[in-house]
């Protein structure tokens, strides 16, 4: 289970009092998260979830609140932070940051069609449009800077087998990273997997986990959103979800030539991002009893990109 900080019932009910939502039912841990301590929370007058912050500065959480309370205003169905009773909504739990959030309706989906793979487009495109014009700046922690740094650093644990893969994603990655910085910006969910998007029935009722979110190029997000939606076992594209999900978005937001002419390096520096961060998180918590993705799944995925090609529709 992936719960990196265990809490006791005696801990929550002096938490949650302040919330006046009633007494605290049940709890338990949630077993998807990878990198922050997350609980389902019953209480008498609703469901929630309470997040631990595990990973990244103190200092960004205003950041997270603050994007999440813009996306709620603006009718996307995103979790956000409830206030206590004296109005603060970023509190302390076991000595982390710790928020309290309305439980979303819905379930991951695990196989996803067509269907699917449109309604995340046009829930991108909406996240997207929803802040280009006003956008909370915050610099990824795992962007463009941190790929050139890390990668070179991985590659003595990878094997001999892997590394022109990664030597060719670092120089493609440095070559284009001026251009990359230069394209049509937004704030960026950056982490739009499979397990981050709930369906209830055939309609999307949910979208979690935004403690990737930054300020960025949205082609960078819509890339990493289609390797995960798209992506067949071997980790080549499936082109009718590929295409399904492209003419979604495109149909709420035009692409730009640039974006059209960057679109296969993207994809690949966004394989190349889920690569790295998977191989630290080998190193980092092997052993535990944590959720731990295989990054073999992106490097596979990056290599079929090298041959692919899934064109963005109606660039103008």
């Amino acid at each position: 289970m992936s719960v990196f900080t265990p809490l006791e019932r005696h801990e929550l009910d002096v938490f949650l009092a302040p919330y006046r939502l009633g007494r605290l039912r049940d709890f338990q841990g949630i077993a998807e998260g990878s990198e922050n301590s997350n609980f389902f929370v019953s209480l008498e007058q609703g469901e929630f979830v309470l997040t631990l912050v595990e990973r990244g500065p103190v200092d960004d959480l205003p950041f997270f609140i603050e994007l999440l309370e813009v996306l709620h205003q603006a009718g996307l169905p995103v979790p956000y932070a409830l206030p206590d009773e004296n109005g603060n909504t970023l509190r302390s739990l076991a000595e982390k940051p710790a928020l309290l959030q309305p439980r979303l309706p819905g379930k991951h989906i695990a196989e996803p069609n067509a269907h699917h793979c449109a309604e995340v487009g046009r829930l991108l495109a909406r996240l997207h449009l929803a802040t280009r014009d006003h956008i909370l700046e915050r610099r990824s922690d795992r962007g463009l800077v941190w790929m050139l740094r890390e990668g070179p650093l991985l590659a003595m644990s990878l094997p001999d087998t892997q590394l022109p893969a990664l030597r060719e994603a670092l120089v493609e990655a440095e070559t284009l990273q001026k251009r990359v910085q230069e394209l049509p910006r937004a704030n960026l969910h950056a982490d739009l997997f499979l397990d981050n998007v709930l369906f209830d029935g055939p309609h999307l009722s949910g979208v979690i986990d935004f403690y990737n979110a930054c300020s960025g190029p949205m082609l960078y997000d819509l890339a990493i959103t289609l390797n995960d939606w798209c992506s067949n076992p071997d980790g080549s594209l499936d082109l009718p979800r590929a295409q399904a999900l492209l003419a979604a978005y495109s149909s709420l937001r035009r692409f730009t030539p640039v974006e059209a002419e960057l679109w296969p390096s993207m994809l690949r520096i966004a394989c190349l991002r889920f690569w790295l961060s998977r191989l630290i998180a080998v190193q980092e918590h092997a052993g535990r009893e944590v959720l731990i993705k295989n990054p073999d799944e992106f490097y596979h995925r990056l290599l079929a990109r090298r041959d692919e090609e899934v064109r963005l529709p109606f660039a103008l």
